[in-house]
C-alpha cells in the first residue's frame, strides 16, 4: 500500500469516526423563551412558548405560603441569599402551580424579560428520570447571565435509587455546589423524598441504623424552606371554586354553582384546588363558554 493510499484510508476512517461520534452540544440561547425544559440525551434546552400556570390570585387558601415562597424567589432574583424550596404534602393542592406562579409573578414585580440584554429570571423543569444529568444542566446554566429556577415536579426515590446522592452534592456539600444564579425549587408528596419502608429497611439492616437514617433523610435538609401542604377544607374548596368561576366568567349562579361543586367533590372523594379546577372545566364545558387562555 502506498503512503498516498495509507493516507486517503486514515481520512476515510477518521470521517467515519466523526460520524459515529455525537455532535458537540450546541450553545443554549436562553433568551428564546422564559421556561425551558431540560432534555437529558441528547442534552439541549427545549423553549417553552407557553407556560401551563394559574394566576396567583386563583391559588386560594395558600396565602402564607406563597408569600413564602415569593419573598424567596424575589430575594434570589435579586441576586440576595435565598433558599432551596420543597413543597410537599397532599396531591392537588396547587404545590407546582404555586411554583410556576411565583416565577411570573416575581417578573412582573421587577419588570424582568423586558429588555433580552438584561438578566431575566428563568425557569427551567426537569424531569425525575433526568436528575443523574442534573450537574450537566447546572454545568450550561453556570454560564449564564440570566437566574434560573431548576424546577422537578413530584420528586422522590424508590428503593435501591442512588442518584439521590447526585442530588444531595449538586444541593449543597459538592466541591462546586450548585452555580450562584441557580435555585433548585422541588415538589413531593412525601417530606423526606423517600418511602417509609425505604428508610425503616435502612435501620433494620445498617450496623449503625441512626447514620444510615440520617442518610436518607438529610436530602430533604438541603432544602432550607419547606412549605406544607394538606388537604383543604369545604371553605377553602369553595374559595377555589368560586375564584375560578370569576376568573372565567362563567354564567351560573352562587347556589347552583356551590350545590353542584359539593356534588362533584363526593364524587371525587376529594376538595382539593386540582378537583376544583377539574369541576371548572366541566362547568364551563356544560354551560358551553370558553375558559380563559392568558
Amino acid at each position: 500500500m502506498t503512503i498516498t493510499s495509507e493516507i486517503a484510508l486514515l481520512e476515510r476512517i477518521a470521517a467515519a469516526l466523526e460520524r459515529l461520534a455525537p455532535p458537540p452540544a450546541q450553545k443554549p440561547d436562553f433568551s428564546a423563551a422564559e421556561a425551558f425544559v431540560w432534555q437529558a440525551d441528547p442534552p439541549q434546552f427545549q423553549p417553552v412558548r407557553n407556560v401551563n400556570r394559574v394566576p396567583l390570585q386563583l391559588l386560594k387558601g395558600l396565602e402564607y405560603r406563597a408569600d413564602l415562597l415569593l419573598d424567596n424567589t424575589e430575594r434570589f432574583a435579586r441576586g440576595l441569599p435565598a433558599n432551596n424550596a420543597l413543597l410537599w404534602g397532599a396531591r392537588g393542592m396547587g404545590k407546582s402551580s404555586l411554583v410556576k406562579a411565583a416565577h411570573a409573578e416575581v417578573r412582573r414585580r421587577l419588570g424582568l424579560g423586558k429588555d433580552p440584554s438584561q438578566p431575566d429570571l428563568k425557569i427551567v423543569e426537569i424531569h425525575r428520570e433526568d436528575i443523574s444529568s442534573l450537574p450537566v444542566c447546572l454545568g450550561f446554566l453556570r454560564e449564564s447571565q440570566h437566574r434560573f429556577i431548576v424546577f422537578c415536579d413530584d420528586l422522590s426515590f424508590d428503593r435501591d435509587d442512588t442518584s439521590y446522592k447526585s442530588l444531595k452534592a449538586v444541593l449543597e456539600g459538592g466541591i462546586e455546589g450548585r452555580p450562584e444564579n441557580v435555585i433548585f425549587y422541588a415538589t413531593s408528596n412525601r417530606r423526606h423524598l423517600m418511602p417509609r419502608d425505604m428508610v425503616e429497611n435502612e435501620r433494620s439492616t445498617a450496623i449503625n441504623p441512626s447514620e444510615a437514617v440520617e442518610e436518607k433523610v438529610s436530602l430533604s435538609d438541603r432544602f432550607g424552606l419547606w412549605l406544607g401542604f394538606h388537604q383543604g377544607s369545604q371553605d377553602q374548596y369553595l374559595d377555589m371554586v368560586r375564584g375560578y368561576a370569576a376568573y372565567h366568567d362563567l354564567k351560573i349562579s352562587d347556589e347552583e354553582l356551590v350545590r353542584e361543586a359539593l356534588e362533584w367533590s363526593m364524587s371525587r372523594g376529594g376538595r382539593s384546588g386540582r378537583v376544583a379546577w377539574q369541576f371548572i372545566q366541566h362547568l364551563a364545558g356544560r354551560l358551553g363558554q370558553k375558559l380563559r387562555t392568558e
